[in-house]
């Protein structure tokens, strides 16, 4: 009989690099998750900023309302800015060079003094028109491929938030997600196909929490999976990216289906 496939846990932020929430359902749509994603940081030249080069955005979490368009960002238990969201100018991004979005300027300053502080560099905060994901709308780890890795820096477990994986599965054996490349998912009611492995970047060697290095994970990864085509050029890879070809919802406990 085919191995029973669970989806186990959904990871989302409302601000690109910030801290992950993980709700218990979601709304996947071709252009990615409602609200995940939907803002981000710029510099003054208008290039995207991410956790890996600005670790101080791993401690702050966000919460966004899309009904009231209210946005907090949050460290701790201290509120460091709170407000309704409305923007001004558009501005197009640059996502590392894989595509270009096109977004809008938060308006009220105070976000962009907020971050900035922080940082301790001009950037600006930016509402995206939809998902400001990097490659594909959706991507895919399993449990089992965590377990692997762990067990390889002798280490009782990884924690999954490294990756930052939009789905998280249990089932199967290690890196089964691998072959599954070209091919169809049904999970809840939502279709998935299979684009390709996920490349990975220094982010992976961050703790979740904190920002700090500690962790070879991509040394780990090339140790015994050695570097592989992404389609972004030859990389370390764990997991993969899916585009979404049907919309639909995706709860904790779902189960996950390859298409024959």
């Amino acid at each position: 009989m085919p191995v029973a496939l669970t989806i186990v846990r959904l990871s989302t932020t409302p601000i690109k690099g910030l801290s992950l929430h993980h709700p218990r359902s979601i709304r996947l749509t071709k252009q990615g998750v409602d609200g995940d994603r939907q803002f981000y940081l710029v510099d003054d030249k208008g290039k995207i900023q991410s956790c890996t080069a600005n670790p101080d955005l791993y401690p702050l979490a966000a919460r966004y309302d899309p009904e009231t368009h209210r946005l907090e960002v949050i460290r701790g238990n201290d509120v460091l800015c709170a407000g309704i969201v409305e923007t001004a100018a558009p501005v197009d991004t640059d996502m590392w060079g894989l595509r270009t979005i096109t977004s809008d300027v938060v308006a009220d300053p105070r976000w962009s003094t907020c971050f900035s502080n922080i940082l301790k560099k001009r950037v600006s905060l930016v509402r995206a028109r939809g998902s400001a994901y990097d490659v594909h709308p959706a991507s895919i780890l399993g449990t089992s491929s965590l377990d692997e890795l762990a067990r390889r820096a002798g280490l009782a477990a990884v924690d999954p938030r490294r990756f930052r994986m939009l789905l998280e599965f249990s089932g199967g054996e290690p890196h089964v997600e691998d072959s599954w490349v070209g091919k169809l998912l049904r999970v809840g009611s939502a279709v998935l196909r299979v684009a390709g492995p996920a490349t990975r970047c220094a982010a992976i060697t961050r703790n979740p929490g904190s920002g700090a290095v500690d962790l070879q994970t991509l040394r780990l990864i090339t140790s015994y999976r050695g570097r592989h085509d992404s389609g972004l050029g030859v990389a370390a890879t764990f997991g993969v990216y899916c585009d979404v070809i049907e919309p639909g919802t995706i709860s904790r406990g779902d189960c996950m289906r390859v298409v024959p």
